[in-house]
């Protein structure tokens, strides 16, 4: 096929590449290579695994290095410390020398090491801090028990005396009698102990219960809430904790709530009996606090001021290291040979680029200071090649629509330049209203105008899925307003534009409106009067009007679609796929539904009060030319019976054309193939230069060494018609999956010519809905606002205003449009490119540190 120029409308031409590269340069030309972004290479080594490579080693060393990077950047995110953009460095797309990134491995190492030791201090320390504390918050809280309890033992014994009728409860029962009036030594000399600590406020009840029913109630317990929240210092998450003290009598018992508490999460301090020294251990406690904070602020400046300069470059080390992993991934891709100690890849890329190719690869080897070149082997196969489409940021975002549902095959046309126009055409038939239009247009305008900036900074997911479509909401607000120009529709009023070509005709005393009378040789000059609004039969004539252009416009896509497919076939030049598919489609297709077409627009050329007759329903028409063929009880125009049954024959004689045409007429040149002596319809042959064999058949192989002088050799290989390219298998013909694959199609296509009609009225209902939905937002807000007079009318209007305009912008534009957005895309995806369209082809992926770059770049700022 000869080579076109690069456009939107078909993919690129691609050439299969061969790169026979010196191993010293393998790294570099592989960088250099990712610099341009347009070889997308093919992994020669299927069988061999992961961990079998040769570059494991080196990609194992930079997954350890982006580990210590992604650690370095929870530290920054968690101190809350602002890390520099990438779009602040220069040159983020270059490539890296060997030598930088070692030197990068051995600082991250070393920068690993100091922020690991400065964490576990800071964090050890702050658990330090936690619990001095806590145990502070015990002492004072503790301290109030002790000083309440030293002359209080009689309300000690009676808060027991309950207890003492049961001999497992004699707790506290003779403090008094012991110990006098001196708490801290009836404590003593009863054998009573205590035990003091902190707990989590909402383990507070369920301590409680289980300390009573393992201990059976032996045990006195008092408890207060810390009024701060205490911070966890490795969550930092606050919680609300309690302070506890609990008497008891008994080592066994002591121990065995000290094993209850800690099993709760309970953290448990020593508290002096005696108050001067409880004192004293307060003291010590807010002395090593503020020896405390003073280390904690120290280490915390130091560990900020190194995580701020690592900051500083960690987004380029991001880059850096992502970059040269994906060099190494790529280099695993390629074959080694030992002998030659030379490397093998293979790679598509597209035709236009292989100068470019070559004059970098020639760069590379200059750098080197190699005198043995790298040799381009171009083989021209007919493997099938990738689907590359160029684009652009405007045509970016239609091609991703396609993309989405299919990828073209190779040199098939691309749906995605039609797109451009379709996709927001058919939006603002269901959309269409200048107001609504007009505010996505000032949206969308704002996003490209500020698109750098907001381009490089981190965005929601729903509002970067509105920027990623800038261009695509220009689109829809340019033809919106276009076709609420058409409805006279602005926030669902009126838009005289013209002189109106209806007036109005009184009668009566009152001057009462009684009819509309139209002008004399006057006609409205562009889109809907807008003296159809506000008028009692107004919905009856848009309904009656949108719903038979809905039908147009469906008709008038598909088959705009349906071309396409014999523009494919042309190209491919398969003969076969126009009289088997085509043809007898197309006059199936038009024989129903453009027919139907045709009769819409008969309908509306003939002026039915003017003849005095009623006009005829088309549904009904439509109906009965199936049911009744031949038979006309509403005549639309002469002759109708016999064209009705032309066209009905014509399309019931395509039916079994589009069956078994394409079928027979295959496995006809199959058989003569195989008896001239040729490989079958189908059969394949991979072509590589890696093949030690010879390609099989009748064709030759000649192979040319053309050297330019520059350093790079270019061999091209021709291959006969003896080989098809293909992966390496061989399948037969089949006339029964051929057969049934067409069976199927047919099916599909005739069976999908009656629903994807149908489908189109969505045009008309969401066009309906939208209009509707305005005009009701509108009298329940501005309109109430517009009917008060006076200084009430005012304030109403302002407040209903803003009520109106969020209401307009949330529902209206965002809701609603996203609604018309979605019909328009299934208008596309199943209507329109079901005609010649099967999404099966293969994604061009080149290696690009490009894109990388747009990868990373949204994650690291």
């Amino acid at each position: 096929m000869a080579s076109h120029q690069e456009s939107l409308f078909r993919s690129s031409d691609m050439a299969l590449t061969q790169l026979y590269i010196s191993n010293e340069i393998g790294r570099d030309v592989v960088s250099a290579l990712g610099e341009l972004g347009l070889m997308d290479f093919r992994d020669l080594n299927p069988e061999t695994t992961a961990f079998q490579r040769t570059y494991t080693q080196e990609i194992r060393r930079l997954d350890n290095v982006e580990r210590q990077l992604r650690y370095f950047q929870a530290q920054i995110d968690k101190a809350s410390i602002p890390m520099r953009s990438i779009y602040d460095f220069d040159n983020t797309v270059g490539a890296t020398s060997a030598s930088e990134i070692d030197e990068l491995s051995d600082r991250a190492q070393g920068l690993e090491t100091r922020i690991t030791s400065l964490n576990e201090s800071y964090e050890t320390l702050k658990k330090r801090e936690v619990e001095l504390t806590e145990w502070r918050w015990v002492l004072r809280e503790a301290g109030g028990f002790f000083d309440r309890a030293r002359g209080q033992t009689d309300e000690i014994r009676q808060s027991l005396d309950d207890d003492n009728e049961d001999d497992d409860a004699p707790l506290l029962q003779d403090v008094e009698q012991r110990g006098g009036a001196n708490g801290e030594r009836a404590f003593a000399v009863m054998n009573i102990g205590f035990v003091a600590g902190v707990i989590p406020r909402e383990k507070i009840a369920a301590f409680e219960r289980i300390l009573w029913r393992t201990l059976r109630g032996n045990l006195y317990m008092n408890q207060s809430e810390i009024p701060e929240p205490i911070i966890n210092p490795e969550t930092n998450e606050e919680t609300r904790k309690n302070v506890f003290v609990i008497f008891a009598h008994g080592k066994e018992i002591i121990a065995k709530i000290r094993k209850i508490s800690e099993s709760l999460g309970a953290d448990l301090y020593s508290v002096d009996e005696n108050s001067e020294l409880r004192r004293d251990q307060v003291q010590e406690v807010n002395t090593r606090l503020d020896d405390l904070k003073n280390v904690l602020d120290n280490t915390k400046r130091t560990l900020d001021a190194e995580l701020t300069q690592i900051g500083r470059s960690l987004a380029a080390w991001y880059i850096v290291i992502k970059k040269e992993k994906a060099v190494y991934s790529t280099l695993n891709r390629f074959s080694y040979d030992p002998a030659r100690k030379t490397l093998i890849a293979e790679a598509w890329c597209p035709q236009s680029s292989l100068g470019l190719i070559k004059s970098t690869l020639q760069d590379v080897n200059d750098r080197a200071g190699l005198s043995l070149p790298t040799i381009v082997n171009q083989i021209k196969t007919s493997k099938t090649p990738p689907t590359f489409n160029k684009t652009n940021k405007f045509t970016l975002g239609f091609q991703t629509i396609i993309d989405a549902y299919g990828t073209a095959k190779y040199q098939e046309i691309n749906p995605g330049l039609p797109t451009v126009v379709t996709f927001p055409f058919l939006f603002a038939v269901m959309f269409g209203d200048v107001g609504h239009g007009a505010i996505m247009l000032l949206a969308a305008s704002a996003m490209i105008y500020f698109e750098k900036r907001l381009g490089r900074s981190k965005l929601d997911e729903l509002f970067s899925m509105a920027f990623f479509g800038r261009y695509i909401m220009l689109m829809m607000g340019i033809y919106s307003i276009y076709t609420g120009l058409i409805y006279c529709d602005v926030f669902s009023k009126d838009v005289p534009l013209f002189s109106s070509m209806w007036e109005w005709d009184f009668d009566g005393a009152n001057g009462e409106k009684v009819n509309a009378v139209r002008k004399e040789g006057y006609t409205y000059p562009f889109g809907l009067d807008w003296m159809w609004h506000d008028t009692e039969n107004d919905l009856l004539f848009t309904n009656s009007y949108k719903m038979k252009l809905s039908i147009i416009m469906g008709w008038a896509h598909m088959t705009y679609s349906l071309m396409w497919s014999l523009v494919n076939a042309l190209h491919f030049k398969s003969k076969i796929d126009i009289w088997g598919n085509f043809i007898p489609g197309m006059i199936f297709f038009q024989g129903i539904f453009g027919y139907l077409v045709f009769t819409i627009f008969y309908k509306w050329s003939i002026d039915w009060a003017a003849v005095g007759q009623s006009p005829p329903s088309l549904l009904n028409m439509l109906i009965y030319m199936f049911l009744q063929p031949g038979t006309i009880d509403e005549q639309l125009y002469a002759g109708q019976g016999f064209i009705q049954v032309v066209l009905l024959l014509a399309a019931v004689v395509c039916v079994p054309i589009m069956l078994f045409l394409k079928p027979f007429y295959l496995r006809r040149e199959h058989n003569r193939a195989r008896a001239q002596g040729y490989r079958g319809i189908g059969e394949t042959h991979r072509v590589s230069a890696l093949d030690d064999e010879e390609p099989q058949g009748n064709g030759h192989a000649r192979e040319s060494f053309q050297s330019d002088g520059d350093g790079v050799a270019m061999i091209t290989e021709d291959i006969g018609h003896g080989a098809h390219g293909g992966d390496g298998e061989h399948e037969e013909f089949e006339f029964s999956e051929e057969m049934i694959h067409q069976i199927i199609h047919t099916i599909e296509f005739c069976l999908n010519c009656v629903s994807h009609t149908a489908s189109y009225l969505r045009l008309w209902a969401l066009s309906l809905a939208h209009q509707q939905l305005s005009i009701v937002l509108w009298n329940m807000t501005l309109g109430i606002a517009f009917s008060m007079s006076g200084a009430v009318g005012i304030v109403a209007i302002v407040c209903l205003f803003w009520l109106w305009f969020v209401l307009t912008v949330a529902v209206l534009v965002v809701m609603e449009g996203t609604s018309a957005m979605l019909h328009s895309l299934r208008l596309h995806w199943v209507e329109a490119m079901s005609k010649h369209f099967m999404g099966d082809g293969i994604p061009f992926e080149p290696f690009s540190f490009k894109v990388i770059l747009e990868e990373e770049a949204g994650e690291i700022g």
